[in-house]
């Protein structure tokens, strides 16, 4: 690994380890109202981005305003400690790690603080994330046009910092384009505003003298020796992001200070406020998919659609479309595409849908002139449209972790060409992975020349790691010869910095030198990103030193090839857990708006915690076991993680080692064997009523199993389904009368505390023709197991199970569950124990939900229709293992006026919001959405929720109750209107 890497051109970055932590910390922590972090869990949580690479931090300091960055600043400087500020933490290219303090502006630096409509500016600071600012613009008919994929997440100042593109970047331009003025503050202590520049402003600022003028003055020399350079050097195409924006020091561009530092990366200053421009944002929009021969075809076109003046053009490829079917990504959407083997999407915009399609149909109609006319398809449902567009936007999910292929990685990920070079520069691209035998799905910005892609590289051996290296080179080559620009979205970090002589020359790159050294003399600001940059092979994540520990786990993992270090590195940083709204994935960080709960913040200790570096105790790490103490186990991020990270599943892996030998606090046996006491209880229900619900008594119950003193013990119905069933059976009989056999699945929520909605289920069921059976003894799908990490028991849980169920199982019974966590169970845990057991398998495919049955297997149900409006809210695990399809395809047979709600995880989460530790966070994520939102519904409006926990919350902190669909279904056989 030394030899392939070249030494540093200074010794500036090897001088970090001199540090003294301790008293830096201490400092910090008396003269900032922000948060210090030194520990070894918030360094580990902070020493990679999306990137290849991986350095420690020294701390990491959360500032509350922008007094406790100038305070960070300054005691940073007396300490001689390098400097990061950081974002979203999704930059590609290494920029956003270093052995550095990071700043990290998303918590609480994070707002609008002026908008205004007429002059069309916002001003924000430089943690907003790009959402609030486009949704705040929005009211006023603007925008902000660059928006990159990570738009729901990223940060302004992450944008500015990268000079930040995205799929808009064709109607509005860069970031760069859109910065007026930047606030920003030196390393040395200077705070200064930076915009465009006159001549007679430019030698006042000279005379007054001071640091600044001092800055002004050897900017102007700069500008003024290298001006012939710059104008012949730098690439004059749309997506020119790498090196300093020196162009923009230029008279003809009015020596714009605020852009020339749009792009630096924090090598050179931090950002403090950001005054940008905002843009008509069309009110309508038409989305035109054009289907050719191959993806080389479709580039070679995409200067007759840009002469339509798209404010879109995406282009993608076949390979990208058959990973995403092999990761069963979106096949509804897939389906939408038109015929072809190379797609462009062309959207338009205007004021009104009309003119939008006009824009469509001028271009449709010259394209059918041609000799080799694309195939076509206009798109005028916005909802499809919608669909369209995740396609493209899951580019990167599906590259990364592709069935029976070899794990992706960034490194040559958004090189850019001029746009009518872009046929001819793919098919080279592709000539030269297959020279290096690399396999890459091509997608991207082809409107402006951007090629994203993600590729095979072995980053473990040394011959691997040479042959990345000398393909990195070769692909700078034939990019530079094409007139392109190393980078065309995510900036040089340090995966093209070390690039950029070959690019811009050696007398330019001498000129970011000197534009970096004016700026921050003392080279602490992100040092050795950017310019003269660590090598492309240091600090890589992996590398020839990578040797994680192994572990037998019991899950089997099977699409990680059962290694749990692969499972580890599945997360690719993206940050999509980070949104702070839309879907449900990651209900305690949009809670905390903490990276260490996060998705990807969790994911990241967990592989921390195999290295042993900085995580030591393996297993036992108080660290990790920290960070997974507020993870819900919603299963959010396994739906919606583009790389289906699974922390529910690793959660409960974790747990299961973090207590070998240990005992688990008192409310994981109350919860965790919830089943069993409920057994018990329903031997004399009244008498434990008498316990729980007994004020005083109740009292003494909750504190003995660790509950909370605001919750409810639920109590037991009076006689369980199973018992009801049983005696109904008794006196009706048991013959079949030739009905086909479902089973209902008796779970321990329905069957001890609601079983009015499993004699509902019965009720339906049975009126549509089926005979209706439950398994023959007491069972438990161990569903609480997994929350405390009991999974020797929910293995010989299931075990039963398969072995009670077989004959059913063999017959191909249907199995029918009511409660959505039971059924993830033999959707998900299950598969993932036993992959490998038949009747598992089997059981796996023939369960499902209420609704899933009645579209599957009961097509012919046609209930009375129920004249009433619903608000609808789904179980975490249903919507992300099984959706919502089914449920709203019942409910419009039902002939509900229904609204599912985009109401993330209600907060309750099996157990989790009934421990005493996490009630107020689970009130927190309830009242996100749920809880406000039923309290404002009318009183005859339903209120539907098929999960108990889901249930518990809405009664516990509403004046409401929930229903589980079989209650809703039930209500329209009877006929029953009123409220």
């Amino acid at each position: 690994m030394a030899a392939l890497a070249k030494q540093p051109n200074s010794g500036y970055r090897r001088t970090s380890g001199d540090v003294d932590a301790e008293a830096l910390a201490s400092e910090l922590r008396k003269r900032i109202r922000g948060e210090v972090r030194f520990d070894n869990g918030s360094r580990a949580l902070y020493a990679t981005d999306a990137s290849n690479y991986r350095q420690v931090p020294i701390g990491v300091v959360i500032p509350r305003d922008a007094d406790d960055l100038i305070q960070t600043m300054a005691i940073a400087r007396e300490f001689g400690a390098p400097i990061l500020a950081r974002g979203g933490g999704t930059s590609l290219a290494g920029q956003c790690c270093n052995v550095a303090v990071v700043m990290d502006t998303s918590k609480y630096l994070n707002r609008i603080l002026e908008l205004d409509p007429q002059k069309r500016i916002a001003k924000v600071e430089p943690g907003v994330i790009l959402d609030s600012l486009r949704g705040a613009a929005k009211e006023h008919g603007l925008t902000f046009a660059p928006d990159p994929s990570t738009h729901n997440h990223c940060t302004l100042g992450g944008m500015i910092g990268n000079n930040s593109c995205g799929v808009h970047s064709v109607m509005g331009g860069k970031t760069v384009d859109n910065v007026e003025e930047l606030e920003v503050l030196t390393y040395d202590g200077l705070r200064l505003r930076a915009g465009r520049t006159s001549e007679q402003e430019l030698e006042y600022i000279i005379s007054e003298g001071g640091r600044r003028g001092e800055i002004y003055q050897r900017l102007k020399a700069l500008r003024d020796k290298y001006a012939p350079l710059i104008r012949a050097r730098y690439p004059d195409i749309p997506r020119r992001i790498s090196g300093y924006n020196l162009n923009y020091l230029l008279p003809e561009n009015g020596f714009d200070v605020a852009k020339a530092l749009v792009g630096s990366e924090c090598t050179c200053v931090m950002v403090l406020e950001a005054t940008v421009r905002l843009v008509p944002n069309p009110a309508a929009r038409s989305l035109l998919v054009l289907g050719y021969e191959d993806v080389y075809s479709a580039a070679d076109h995409v200067m007759e659609a840009m002469a339509h003046e798209p404010i879109g053009l995406e282009g993608l490829d076949d390979r990208l479309i058959e990973d995403m079917k092999a990761l069963g990504l979106h096949p509804e959407d897939l389906k939408l595409l038109p015929a072809g083997g190379g797609w462009l999407l062309v959207e338009f915009g205007a004021d009104s849908k009309e003119e939008a399609d006009e824009k469509a149909h001028g271009l449709m109609a010259e394209l059918k002139k041609s000799e080799n006319s694309p195939s076509m398809k206009l798109f005028d449902d916005e909802n499809q449209e919608k669909m369209i567009w995740k396609v493209r936007e899951s580019g990167l999910g599906a590259t990364a972790h592709v069935p029976n292929k070899k794990i992706t990685w960034e490194g040559w990920e958004d090189a850019a060409v001029p746009p009518e070079k872009l046929g001819n520069y793919l098919r080279d691209f592709r000539k030269l992975l297959k020279r290096f035998e690399y396999e890459g799905d091509l997608y991207g910005h082809f409107g402006q020349g951007c090629v994203h892609t993600r590729t095979d590289y072995d980053l473990e051996t040394h011959d691997g790691i040479q042959k990345f290296r000398s393909f990195i080179e070769s692909a700078a080559e034939l990019v530079i010869s094409y007139g392109g620009s190393l980078s065309g979205e995510h900036g040089d970090g340090q995966s093209r910095g070390w690039l950029l002589p070959r690019m811009f020359g050696s007398e330019l790159v001498e000129a970011f030198r000197e534009f970096k050294s004016i700026w921050d003399p003392e080279w602490k600001m992100n040092p050795g990103k950017k310019i003269d940059p660590y090598d492309v092979v240091e600090n890589l994540r992996l590398g020839v030193n990578y040797r994680p520990s192994h572990h037998e786990t019991h899950f089997k993992f099977p699409k990680d090839i059962g290694d749990f270090a692969r499972v580890s590195l599945r997360c690719v940083g993206v940050g999509e857990c980070r949104r702070m709204e839309k879907g449900t994935m990651c209900p305690s960080y949009r809670a905390t708006h903490e990276e260490e709960h996060s998705t990807r913040g969790r994911a990241r200790l967990l592989w921390e915690m195999l290295q042993g570096e900085v995580i030591k105790d393996g297993w036992k790490s108080q660290e990790v076991k920290n960070a997974l103490d507020l993870c819900l186990a919603c299963k959010g991020c396994k739906g919606e993680c583009p790389v289906s990270v699974d922390m529910a599943t690793y959660k409960a892996e974790f747990l299961s080692h973090y207590y070998e030998g240990r005992l688990r606090p008192r409310h994981a046996y109350a919860f965790g064997y919830i089943d069993r006491f409920a057994r018990l209880a329903s031997i004399a229900p009244a008498v434990v009523n008498f316990l729980t619900q007994t004020p005083g008594l109740a009292a003494i119950a909750k504190s003995v199993a660790g509950m909370p003193p605001q919750r409810r013990i639920p109590a037991f119905a009076s006689r369980s389904f199973t018992s009801w069933f049983h005696r109904r059976q008794r006196q009706n009989g048991e013959a079949s009368n030739g009905k086909q056999e479902v089973i209902l699945w008796p779970d321990t929520f329905n069957n001890y505390f609601f079983p009015q909605t499993a004699q509902a289920a019965v009720a339906v069921l049975e009126s549509v023709g089926f005979r209706v059976s439950i398994p023959q003894k007491p069972l438990c799908c161990g569903r609480p197991l997994y929350d405390f990490g009991m999974l020797d028991r929910a293995k010989r849980l299931i075990k039963e199970i398969l072995l009670t169920l077989r004959p059913q199982i063999a017959a191909g019974v249907p199995v029918v569950v009511l409660e959505p966590s039971c059924l993830a169970v033999f959707r998900d845990e299950m598969p993932n124990l036993f992959p490998d057991d038949e009747d598992a398998k089997r059981l796996c495919e023939q369960s499902y939900s209420f609704s899933e049955f009645f579209t599957n297997k009961a097509k012919h149900f046609a209930p009375p229709k129920l004249k009433r409006q619903a608000i609808v809210h789904g179980h975490c695990h249903q919507k992300a293992l099984m959706k919502m399809d089914s449920e709203a395809e019942v409910l419009k047979t039902l002939g509900l006026d229904f609204e599912i709600l985009d109401s993330g995880c209600c907060g309750m989460a099996g157990s989790f919001g009934f421990e005493k530790d996490h009630y107020d966070i689970s009130i927190q994520i309830g009242e996100l959405v749920l809880l406000p939102v039923v309290r404002l519904a009318s009183p005859d409006t339903l209120i539907v929720a098929n999960g108990f926990s889901c249930r518990e919350q809405i009664a516990q902190v509403t004046n409401r109750n929930a229903l589980h669909l079989a209650e809703v279904m039930q209500m329209a056989m009877r006929n029953e209107h009123a409220p």
